[in-house]
């Protein structure tokens, strides 16, 4: 794999709408998940702070955090290819993301399933300033690490 094509803009993107969303955490990190869950009922089981409950439970710290990962990781990815032209996720990190992905049965369609609830919030959560240039900033650069964890998993399991 080559190096990848990020530029300056497509990184300041995306810095630019994670600083937005990082001032209200709860509201976005909740919108996060019930975006999931709409699109995928059965994802609820992958969570175990949803496995037990019937709707997205609110103020739960473990739901904000996993949320907060997902986009803090994507946005330092978005970094990463702008400076290096590649994914830079220490292994111990990749190694563990693999691992529990794959303890959670996750499966290479959940990861879309992210991705478009991941974009469904940035809509929410940026109104106007929600653009295509801004989506497909963020699509890059969180397809980009979907293939980092996915490869990552691909080994743990042969």
């Amino acid at each position: 794999m080559g190096e990848i094509e990020f530029t300056e803009k497509q990184e300041a993107l995306v810095k630019e709408s994670w600083e937005i969303l990082k001032q209200d955490i709860p509201k976005y990190s909740l919108h996060f998940f019930s975006q999931i869950l709409e699109i995928a009922p059965a994802a609820k089981n992958m969570f175990s702070f949803l496995r037990d409950s019937n709707e997205v439970p609110h103020n739960n710290p473990k739901l904000k955090a996993h949320a907060v990962k997902v986009f803090k990781m994507t946005c330092e990815t978005a970094i990463q290819l702008r400076e290096k032209g590649k994914v830079v996720v220490a292994d111990t990190t990749l190694q563990y993301l693999g691992s529990v992905h794959l303890k959670n049965g996750v499966l290479d369609l959940h990861f879309e399933v992210v991705k478009e609830a991941l974009v469904r919030t940035l809509k929410e959560g940026l109104g106007e300033k929600y653009n295509e240039e801004v989506e497909n900033a963020w699509s890059q650069a969180y397809d980009h690490l979907a293939l980092a964890i996915k490869t990552e998993m691909k080994q743990e399991d042969s």
